[in-house]
This record gives C-alpha cells, sequence and structure tokens, in this order.
C-alpha cells in the first residue's frame, strides 16, 4: 500500500454584498468570498491538498482563473473534477482534517452540513472528514474582516 500527504492553504477577500460560498453551502452574511470561481475556500484547499499528495500539481494548473469556463463555477464541481484526477491514478481518501480561520459569522452551526454536502461530492464518510473553524482574535486580515483563510491536510493511499 502507498500512501502519501497532501496540505492545502487558501486566502480569498471579503466584500460586501458578494454571495459566501464555503464548505459547499451558502452562508448567509453581509460578506462574501471574492474570485474567480464561487471563492469556496474551503473547497480550494481541499482540492490543492489532494492534488498535491497525487503529485497532480495545484488547483490553479487545472483550474486557471484566466479559463473563463472556470468563472463563476461551483467549486463543487472542481472538486468532483479532482476526485476523479486522483481516483485515475488509483488513489482513494484515507481522511482529510480542515480547518476555516474567520472572524465572522461563526462557522461552527454548517460544520454539520458542510461535511454532509462534501462528503457527499468526495464520495466518502463523514466520519473521515474533519472541518475545524477558529478566529484570529482579531488579528490579522482575518480578523479585520477583510478575508478568509483555510487549511488542509489529507492523507490518500492506493494498494
Amino acid at each position: 500500500m502507498k500512501i502519501r500527504v497532501g496540505m492545502g492553504y487558501d486566502v480569498h477577500q471579503l466584500k460586501e454584498g458578494a454571495d459566501f460560498w464555503l464548505g459547499g453551502i451558502k452562508i448567509p452574511h453581509t460578506k462574501g468570498s471574492i474570485g474567480h470561481s464561487d471563492a469556496d475556500v474551503l473547497i480550494h484547499v481541499i482540492c490543492d491538498a489532494l492534488l498535491g499528495a497525487a503529485n497532480l500539481r495545484d488547483i490553479g494548473y487545472h483550474f486557471a482563473d484566466t479559463d473563463p469556463q472556470f468563472k463563476g463555477i461551483d467549486s463543487k464541481i472542481l472538486l468532483k473534477d479532482v476526485m476523479t484526477l486522483i481516483g485515475d491514478k488509483g488513489y482513494s481518501i484515507g481522511n482529510i482534517d480542515a480547518t476555516i480561520c474567520l472572524q465572522q459569522p461563526k462557522v461552527n452551526p454548517h460544520i454539520p452540513a458542510m461535511k454532509k454536502v462534501l462528503a457527499e461530492v468526495m464520495q466518502i464518510e463523514e466520519e473521515d472528514l474533519s472541518i475545524k473553524a477558529t478566529t484570529t482574535e482579531k488579528l490579522g486580515f482575518v480578523g479585520t474582516e477583510e478575508g478568509v483563510a483555510a487549511y488542509a491536510t489529507v492523507l490518500i493511499s492506493k494498494d
């Protein structure tokens, strides 16, 4: 059995009036993430971690922010495509551990819905997906509510 680990990190600016997609669900808030796609920072870090673990480069390589076909795309579609890419190399997910850094809104009430949606997209058990949330105690761009950041670590394997 071959086991590999990958790590992802991403940041998105927050802007008044934009939709806030996080973990595949739309969260009610006065601000939302800005990006070429739907700017779902959690899905983006999971994609990057999976691609990195499988030695398939990164999300920008596969889904360039200069490509009009990805403008406004639902990041769940990108994640499904990433699952196909790692599956084509014979890998499956062991587990995912992700952390969202966000001052407002509070994320914890939304974590069960995120886990359900993401586990379904990736065809994994919810038990294999950990999502945590933290603030930065009002420090930095996260603390001043200018942006959202996320980290993910994944374990993949193949027989």
